[in-house]
């Protein structure tokens, strides 16, 4: 799979089927068995951690601070890549940590415990740390896991605005489609492992991807307000589990499209 510059990439797939061992394989955080991870051209194995640091950012899944940490001083861990010596912040260091807590609008809670914040504020201010570590692309694990609706879209539309602004390459994990499609331009659907398929939401979400990868049979539409497509209800798919999951099955399968007008 490649994952493209300055887009927003999405990976689904069911429970277990390796969504996050594969973000953690192309953020170096486990090692390959076979096959080789390029970041920017170049072997990531060869590359030392601080250099990855400097070029990719990485989230995983419900991240936690040390206690009594507040929000400048963990935002300004983003800054460790790029610091000499004792690791003392410089005067760019601060205005680059200045600058992330503006840009996810935390200024104002600078000086408040990580702890004392709710869900999706904490979630912001682990986007910040990212920003201040000013890499070119940031992977994220479920970002969105324990949030309700309003914080859903507040971390989404966060991270949106990000690549639309500066560019920033955005690879993350997420379980809701909806959501999903959505937010990205490029879309990857993996099942047991295996890539099923890749590509723009509107090819990735049809009837047959969602059958033949999360096994139920779904109601596709366009959303009137975004135009992207999303599942308007479904139902486990009977016939797969009585076949097997045989390919042949998923071939004969007739595909369906249900589109607004």
């Amino acid at each position: 799979m490649q994952i493209p510059r300055g887009q927003i990439t999405s990976i689904i797939g069911p429970n277990g089927c390796g969504k996050s061992t594969v973000l953690k394989a192309v953020g170096r955080l486990l090692k390959t068995k076979h096959g080789t991870v390029y970041l920017n051209g170049t072997d990531i194995h060869t590359l030392s951690t601080k250099e990855v640091a400097k070029q990719m950012a990485i989230l995983p899944q419900t991240p936690t601070a040390p206690s009594g940490l507040t929000v400048g001083q963990l935002v300004a861990y983003g800054r460790f890549p790029h610091q000499r010596g004792f690791g003392k912040l410089s005067k760019e260091d601060k205005q680059i940590v200045a600058g992330a807590l503006s840009v996810t609008q935390l200024t104002a809670l600078e000086h408040r415990e990580v702890d004392t914040l709710s869900g999706g504020q904490r979630q912001r201010v682990w986007i910040a740390m990212a920003l201040a570590q000013q890499t070119e692309l940031i992977l994220l694990d479920e970002p969105t896991t324990y949030l309700d609706l309003a914080h859903q879209l507040e971390v989404l539309e966060l991270l949106y605005e990000l690549n639309r602004s500066q560019q920033v390459t955005i690879v993350m994990v997420l379980h809701d489609l909806n959501l999903a499609a959505r937010f990205s331009d490029y879309m990857v659907a993996i099942r047991e492992g295996q890539v099923v398929e890749h590509g723009s939401p509107e090819r990735v979400m049809t009837v047959r991807t969602l059958r033949e990868v999360f096994a139920i049979d779904a109601e596709i539409m366009l959303e009137p307000r975004t135009g992207r497509p999303v599942y308007v209800t479904y139902e486990l798919l009977r016939e797969r589990k009585d076949q097997g999951a045989n390919p042949e099955f998923l071939k004969a399968t007739e595909q369906k499209e249900v589109v607004a007008t």
